[in-house]
């Protein structure tokens, strides 16, 4: 180590010996910091005793708490609810009506419906078919008492029913829910009555004594959220929707196809409100007096979701502020079958999505007439369409004959139509028009006459398309490989989603397609390039394209219809080719050209002029 590395070291220890010396504490800072640690450990000390003694308190204000808030929720109660108070609280209980329809569950808490199941039917996958159940319901009375708002739907009621399973097979039966205001006598009270083999359930409410509360603006709140119940959730989407029938008669609903919240006030008289699903409703009506009016909305659920559709109205009671007010109403929980809900009455057959003025008019006079007759002797809900088909395509035979004639005649005359397209060019296309309606006026033929037969014969396709989506008879019912004719039959799921046409492929609309082609094909409803249009024809094949892929995700039912209906117009037009001469068609049709031509009379005319001239009249030119 050299002299300057020593050097070096000894500075820096002098360097550290004098900066401790130079930052040691005094006997009087020693002394302080002592004094402060002293405090310090003091302080420690008493905080924790002050936590022990907290805890002892907060231990005995724990012992206090239940009562305190009890208290304190009473206090609350009476508050808010008044005279209601003492019914804010109690213990929920369940009691049952059932027949061999429905099993309804009723419950103390609001004296609501709870629950709705219907015996007869299953859920697409096979559970118990419910309405609704649960907290997926509401039903109370709102009104303003003493300036109080009041809800009976949170409110226990009372009621001396015994038994909790009430069975209904010989008489009907009946539950009374009584929430008594006072000692006065004054009391609200909700009977429910269910009679054997019927999904009607009556709903009587009465007030006794409300006035003297100042009772106002009462109105009856009903709030349902709708389950999927159908295998196709798209299809029964566009069924589920709410309706209501004003007191002079009219139904109204709701848009279906709407994807947002809808809504309206009305101020009308409303006799009936139902929450309408594909194949069944939940319908509130009021028998003697009509609701004021009042407001109703429907909400969307979103995909994936158990429900489909929310469904909640508030309907304006015409409480009259007597000291006794009755008001007499019926529940309707079943299905919508139209002969069923015609004979209730009240219009409830509206209910059933069966189309408007003429389509409507077939559907109820003709086509469930026949239905249900061939259902009273056919359990094969299959041979049943089959048969309707039929009878409806012998009903139309004349049309259908009509229609094959005026197309044979446009078929004979091709060849001369082509010679006029060959004598005048393309770019005379007006001429060319002119020429061929001159040979159509010699030859007596309507180039539109088989339209016509057609054109009258599609109300009854039509019909076809809004019966069957909506028969609840097609429910659930088997045929062939079509597990349930009032949903598509798929028989290959696809792992991908095909825009327009779904997830899956269903057998009787690609027979549908395939058989609509080939009758088209035979009838000559398919014009080629040699009209002027070159188009048409691609665009006469591309419909029953566009038609498979809007009725994959359709009933079953409908498809299957619409394939028979095809394979039996081709079944006719075999039978016409063979019975028609297109020979002989020509032939007459070459002697009214050659008539037409030359000015030569025909047989009828001459027959009318010689009449004519021997009783002495002159026919006019």
């Amino acid at each position: 180590m050299d002299r300057n590395s020593i050097l070096g070291i000894i500075i820096i220890a002098g360097i550290l010996i004098g900066y401790t010396f130079l930052t040691k504490p005094s006997k009087e800072q020693i002394a302080e910091q002592k004094r402060l640690a002293d405090s310090a450990r003091t302080a420690e000390l008493l905080n924790a005793e002050l936590a022990k003694a907290k805890t002892a308190d907060f231990d005995s204000l724990a012992k206090q708490l239940p009562e305190a808030v009890a208290e304190n929720k009473e206090v609350d109660n009476e508050t808010k609810l008044g005279v209601y108070a003492s019914h804010a609280e109690g213990k929920t209980k369940f009691y049952t009506l059932e027949n061999n329809k429905v099993k309804i569950v009723l419950s103390n808490e609001g004296a609501r419906p709870y629950s709705v199941e219907l015996k007869d039917y299953k859920t697409w996958d096979q559970k118990p078919l419910m309405l609704f159940q649960g907290d997926s319901s509401l039903l109370g009375l709102e009104f303003f008492s003493d300036g109080k708002s009041i809800t009976t739907n949170d409110l226990f009621f009372e009621t001396d029913e015994e038994s909790d399973d009430i069975i209904v097979t010989e008489a009907e039966k009946s539950i009374s829910f009584k929430l008594p205001v006072d000692t006065s006598g004054a009391y609200i009270q909700y009977t429910y009555t269910l009679y054997p083999d019927r999904y009607l359930l009556d709903f009587d409410v009465k007030m006794v004594g409300m006035n003297q509360y100042r009772t106002d603006n009462v109105q009856l709140k009903w709030e349902i959220y709708s389950p999927q119940q159908e295998m196709g959730r798209a299809n029964e989407l566009q069924y589920t929707n709410l309706y209501y029938r004003f007191n002079d008669g009219e139904v109204e609903k709701f848009k279906p196809r709407s994807k947002d919240s809808q809504d309206i006030t009305e101020t009308t008289k409303i006799q009936w409100l139902a929450f309408k699903q594909q194949f069944f409703s939940s319908v509130l009506i009021s028998d003697v007096s009509p609701f004021e009016g009042g407001y109703m909305k429907m909400d969307p659920e979103p995909e994936g979701n158990e429900y489909i559709r929310k469904f909640s109205a508030e309907l304006s009671v015409p409480f009259n502020r007597t000291d006794e007010f009755n008001m007499p109403m019926h529940f309707y929980f079943g299905p919508n079958a139209f002969q069923s809900l015609k004979r209730i009455g009240f219009k409830l057959e509206e209910l059933v999505t069966i189309g408007g003025s003429i389509i409507r008019w077939i559907n109820a006079y003709v086509v469930i007439p026949i239905f249900n007759f061939l259902d009273n002797f056919i359990s094969n809900y299959g041979i049943i369409i089959l048969l309707l088909t039929l009878i409806i395509k012998i009903a139309l035979l004349p049309l259908t004959y009509r229609s094959y004639m005026s197309m044979a005649k446009m078929r004979v005359l091709k060849p001369q139509i082509d010679e006029i397209n060959q004598k005048i060019p393309k770019d005379k296309a007006m001429e060319r028009q002119q020429a061929t309606m001159a040979l159509y006026k010699k030859v007596g033929v309507n180039p539109m006459g088989g339209c016509l037969p057609m054109i009258l014969q599609m109300p009854i396709l039509y019909a076809m398309f809004r019966f069957f989506p909506t028969s609840i008879e097609l429910r659930q019912e088997h045929f062939l490989w079509a597990h349930d004719l009032s949903t598509y039959d798929s028989i290959l799921n696809l792992p991908f989603t095909i825009p327009m046409y779904g997830d899956h492929v269903s057998l009787f609309t690609i027979l549908m397609t395939v058989t609509t082609i080939i009758s088209m094909k035979m009838s000559g409803q398919t014009p080629g390039a040699d009209t002027g249009m070159p188009g048409m024809k691609t665009m006469m094949y591309m419909m029953p394209v566009m038609f498979m892929l809007i009725l994959n995700s359709f009933s079953a039912g409908l498809t299957y219809y619409y394939f028979l209906a095809n394979v039996i117009t081709i079944g006719q037009n075999y039978l016409f080719k063979y019975l028609v001469d297109e020979e002989a068609i020509l032939r007459k049709l070459n002697s009214k050209k050659l008539k037409a031509s030359t000015g030569k009379k025909s047989s009828f005319q001459q027959k009318l002029e010689d009449m004519a001239k021997q009783r002495g009249y002159k026919l006019p030119k």
